[in-house]
């Protein structure tokens, strides 16, 4: 995907169009792009807050699952608490 394509997408993400915003989740997570899957996150979606903290996990981002628990997120609580007891 070139740049300007990615910049598209971002801008129908951002008019609130879901598929450009599970498209765009799907990239970052694929690319392991935390900040992207942050922004999305923070935008509001769901789907990208799952993901963050899937990714997170697999690549063993402590901090970010720290931030999202003390945030309120049970999900990344549940995790970081898992991956701390190994």
């Amino acid at each position: 995907m070139t740049d300007s394509e990615l910049a598209a997408l971002r801008e129908r993400a951002e008019g609130g169009n879901t598929d450009a915003v599970d498209k765009l989740v799907q990239l970052a997570a694929e690319q392991g792009d935390l900040a992207e899957l942050r922004r999305l996150s923070d935008a509001g979606s769901a789907t990208a807050t799952d993901q963050l903290i899937e990714t997170a996990t697999e690549l063993d981002e402590l901090d970010e699952l720290r931030r999202l628990a003390a945030g309120g997120n049970v999900a990344a609580a549940e995790q970081l608490a898992e991956l701390t007891a190994q």
